[in-house]
């Protein structure tokens, strides 16, 4: 009877030490701390890996917004983020039915849309023509996912968004306003991809704003990642990766001359931070392109803050305001114990101008703006907070935005797997860049990609086509006259007089796309030998990294040539836990 019990007891054990074994199999370090970084890392946690995460700042949430009460859209647009919401029962409130829609401060003046249809009729129906216009042109896209399908649309990837604008001959408040929306959502204007425009205009046809601003998150996008946060059980803050080795067995991600090794990796943070990381075996030119050439969006953005509101009561300003002046886009937060705090994004290239400024002349700046149509400003101003992303060396920008030309080259990038490197951040998301719902939906991806690849599965390589060869059909295209010719209003042999469009042909309109379900989980990875954890060992300090030319991928078709891949040096794997870094552990559980 003892002999049959010590026997139970025994297979027990074994069955208890087996299922250790295989947790340890997989491991995996994810790089970045954003929201999109902090996703990657939950998922693959609660599927039984072992992550560590690693953050260069000694913060965590990336380019998480300062306000303290952000829009959400509802499950219709936003169904990951809600999910999330709901997930770690975050508190939301609805959003008031009168700031759905955004609103205008022309010359100091508050408008609602319903004011200026009365109020300044020019102004609203010139308003009308360009949604109107935008709206053909964003029809003209069948798929979002390949904008390019045709030479046509490919030709849209040449021009900027200035260029068109200018056809449209809108008067010049319109204008003003027009190109305040632009360079808050992307970038300035004349830096700006109309193929890219026109792409996000086709994803989010037929979706109405107040659809996309259905709800406030209180605390803003620094509580979901705290959220985060709290579930993840290895994170390491001011540990700056500069290199990361592959080879056959793993990876060895190297943080100063500490080494973590693990069996994938994922890279969630903005182009320019990449730029910082040696990679071994190294990008090819096209990846390596896209990193250098690859435009950001502009932002920095100063929360003024206030004794007692300082607007006109009757105003109700809150949400979204675009202002005709050089206030930017103003969010006004709800009042807070009497007072209130008026988040301002500067944007395009009124955040460039202000490089040169100290953060205390920049607020200065908008102060003296504000305090112009509100002479009590100054008297109530309390103090101020800022966030400069433009000059932010790892961020080099807010988000994506697609300058002319490089939809052509470097389209759908960073969605495909490097060996053993998957790439998240809102950068790699087609439908929703530059948003929450993007940065969230890239990190199930990469963590699902990661899955993927334990369990064996291969990813092609991204196939492109020379961008002469797209030039050229688009050029052969616009001799024709079609699409292009007609909204620009070309001839055959000399370029088109700068003029208002002609009406766009018409195009069986294409169903609006609904957000991208989340993810699938990945088929469960085959048992494989048991390879190390992560564990930090010394390993030889990096070699700095070679400069990097630019890169991107056309939405045609023809096998892109790899740099010549390097073997890695392999790294010196004394284990040791890291001595005298800067790093902070953060464990929570």
């Amino acid at each position: 009877m003892s002999a049959g019990w010590l026997r139970a007891c025994a297979l027990v054990m074994l069955g208890l030490f087996s299922v250790s074994a295989l947790a340890k199999d997989k491991t995996a370090i994810v790089i970045g701390g954003g929201l999109s970084g902090l996703t990657a890392a939950y998922e693959l946690q609660n599927k039984g890996w072992q992550v560590t995460l690693l953050e260069a700042k000694s913060s965590m949430g990336g380019r998480s917004g300062m306000a303290t009460s952000e829009w959400i859209g509802n499950d219709k647009t936003q169904p990951v983020l809600n999910k999330y919401v709901s997930t770690f029962k975050l508190s939301t409130t609805p959003a008031p039915e009168f700031v759905r829609t955004p609103s205008y401060l022309i010359d100091g003046e508050y408008f609602t849309a319903a004011d200026l249809a009365t109020k300044q009729p020019a102004t609203a129906e010139a308003l009308k023509r360009y949604e109107k216009t935008l709206d053909d042109l964003a029809r003209s896209i069948e798929d979002p996912q390949n904008p390019a399908a045709n030479s046509t649309l490919f030709a849209l990837d040449q021009i900027n968004v200035s260029n068109w604008l200018d056809r449209l001959n809108l008067p010049a408040t319109a204008r003003q306003l027009v190109n305040q929306q632009i360079r808050t959502r992307y970038d300035e204007p004349s830096r700006l991809s109309l193929l890219y425009f026109a792409q996000q205009s086709r994803v989010y046809r037929g979706v109405a704003d107040r659809d996309l601003r259905a709800s406030r998150l209180l605390g803003g996008s620094p509580v979901l990642a705290q959220a985060f946060v709290k579930q993840l059980k290895t994170i390491k803050t001011s540990s700056p990766v500069s290199a990361i080795t592959q080879d056959k067995d793993g990876v060895t991600v190297k943080v100063g001359s500490v080494g973590y090794q693990a069996d994938y990796v994922v890279v969630a943070v903005p182009l320019r931070a990449l730029n910082k990381i040696q990679m071994t075996p190294s990008l090819d030119a096209q990846h390596m392109g896209a990193i250098k050439g690859t435009n950001y969006g502009w932002r920095d953005q100063i929360m003024l803050k206030f004794k007692t509101p300082v607007w006109e009561s009757k105003a109700r300003m809150t949400g979204e305001i675009y202002s005709n002046t050089g206030l930017g886009m103003l969010w006004v937060e709800p009042a807070l114990k009497g007072g209130a705090n008026v988040v301002i994004n500067l944007s395009g290239d009124n955040a460039r101008v202000m490089q040169a400024f100290g953060d205390k002349q920049i607020a200065d700046q908008v102060l003296i703006r504000l305090h112009a149509f509100y002479p009590q400003a100054r008297g109530s101003f309390t103090g101020y907070e800022i966030r400069r992303y433009s000059n932010d060396p790892s961020m080099g920008g807010a988000y994506l935005a697609f300058g002319p030309g490089q939809i052509s080259k470097y389209w759908r990038l960073w969605e495909r797997p490097i060996q053993r490197v998957a790439f998240a951040g809102e950068h790699t998301d087609t439908l929703y860049p530059g948003t929450l719902e993007g940065a969230l939906r890239t990190g199930q991806r990469a963590a699902s990609q990661v899955e993927d690849l334990a369990a064996g599965k291969s990813f092609e390589p991204a196939k492109v086509v020379p961008a002469a060869t797209a030039v050229a059909a688009g050029a052969v295209a616009a001799k024709k006259g079609n699409f292009f010719t007609n909204l620009f209003g070309g001839s055959d042999d000399k370029p088109a007089p700068v003029k208002a469009p002609e009406p766009v042909a018409p195009v069986a309109p294409a169903p609006t796309p609904a957000p991208a379900p989340t993810p699938a989980p990945a088929p469960a990875p085959t048992p494989v030998e048991a390879p190390k954890p992560v564990t930090p060992v010394k390993a030889e300090p990096a070699k700095k990294a070679p400069a990097k030319a630019a890169v991107k991928k056309p939405a045609a078709k023809v096998e892109a040539k790899k740099a010549p891949v390097k073997k890695a040096e392999p790294a010196k794997k004394v284990a040791a836990k890291p001595a005298a870094t800067p790093a902070t552990d953060t464990k929570v559980q």
